[in-house]
């Protein structure tokens, strides 16, 4: 992940683990540790040019107290803790037909788009070092995007590259992996999230979307649902 970015008090680390649920907005849920992440979101602007936060295909969150994205125009994928706001911070501006949330932190998950397909002959020069996919809420598909928590071999200041592209059929698409040589080091988990921006176009509102990848038991491959974003 990228930088984070403090609306408030809090500059405490976010601590990832499997017991984490994903965001709603029952008032159950609101009562949240502010160390934490409430949710992942696509950060992004409405008409009128103020941020929004996308929470999934159809909801969208209005942060009363931050109007522009601090990663400027660059529409990105990132993990946010919101509350509830108090009356006083609503009177910073409300909107009525989406949820009004209080942003506290945010910080941006590395956002990239999808190579173009492989071609054969260029698929021997191309990594596929192992890598798991971890099965948890941050491993989704959702808002176009396909975001995933990956877990492997780190050692200290070398910096591995991860890139997706179109698969054989339509909704496939291959996870390469490239670590650099750093196959040894200690295991820790990374997020990184995908633009599905080379998918064919389709009618259908949801397909099934396959990703493959090289895990350190072989080749594996797992299912979301994408719905095409509009």
């Amino acid at each position: 992940m990228k930088k984070r970015i403090i609306i408030g008090l809090w500059s405490m680390a976010i601590v990832l683990t499997g017991a984490l649920s994903a965001c709603s907005t029952d008032d159950d849920n609101w009562a949240q540790n502010p160390t934490l992440p409430t949710a992942i979101v696509t950060l992004k602007k409405n008409s009128a040019d103020h941020l929004i936060l996308q929470l999934n295909d159809s909801v969208q969150l209005y942060p009363v107290n931050l109007a522009h994205s601090p990663y400027g125009d660059k529409e990105v994928r990132a993990f946010v803790n919101y509350r509830r706001p108090t009356d006083s911070e609503l009177r910073n501006g409300i909107y009525a037909d989406m949820e009004n949330v209080y942003v506290t932190w945010v910080d941006s998950i590395r956002t990239k788009g999808m190579i173009p397909p492989i071609k054969e002959e260029d698929k021997a020069g191309l990594r596929q070092d192992p890598v798991e996919i971890v099965n948890d809420w941050t491993t989704v598909c959702e808002d176009g995007y396909l975001t995933l928590r990956f877990r492997t071999y780190f050692s200290t200041g070398i910096r591995h590259e991860l890139n997706l592209a179109p698969g054989v059929e339509p909704f496939d698409v291959v996870l390469y992996h490239n670590a650099k040589g750093d196959l040894n080091g200690e295991v820790h988990d990374g997020v990184i999230a995908f633009r599905l921006d080379k998918l064919p176009e389709t009618d259908k509102d949801t397909v099934t979307l396959t990703l493959h990848w090289n895990s350190f038991s072989g080749v594996k491959s797992t299912k979301f649902t994408y719905r095409v974003r509009k």
